[in-house]
């Protein structure tokens, strides 16, 4: 028997709820006792595997202290008249790193770099690095 594919929405939403838990720096069993859950079950809503219901996601946003539209922004917009789906103008890319533990690590040292001209410097050290080819 095939496995069904993630929702994309479903993915997003829940890639979503792991950015902000670990922006709080909450641990799956943390949010999943907050829940009533086993944090295996929060693992499924992050990967998407599972669905997030409407009154589950509110109570979400109220643990992770963000509004609901939160979970949805930049997510994949309505299918198109061909029935694919179209990016909305965020790049997901962007939401796939902060979601992971390096992403959110360099984001948080980042933004306590008081000088805005020290945090251009650095940018532009990065984007001098990234354009080296090895």
């Amino acid at each position: 028997m095939a496995t069904k594919a993630p929702n994309p929405i479903d993915r997003h939403v829940g890639s979503r709820v792991r950015m902000r838990r670990m922006m709080l720096g909450l641990s799956q069993e943390k949010l999943g006792d907050a829940l009533g859950l086993t944090f295996q079950q929060v693992q499924k809503y992050e990967k998407g595997t599972n669905r997030i219901g409407a009154s589950r996601l509110q109570q979400i946003s109220l643990i992770l202290q963000v509004p609901v539209a939160f979970f949805f922004e930049g997510a994949p917009a309505e299918a198109a008249p061909g029935g694919e789906f179209v990016e909305a103008p965020s790049p997901a890319y962007v939401t796939d790193f902060l979601a992971t533990s390096d992403g959110l690590a360099l984001t948080r040292a980042f933004m306590r770099i008081a000088s805005p001209k020290l945090r251009r410097r650095i940018v532009d050290l990065v984007e001098e690095i990234a354009e080296t080819k090895p």
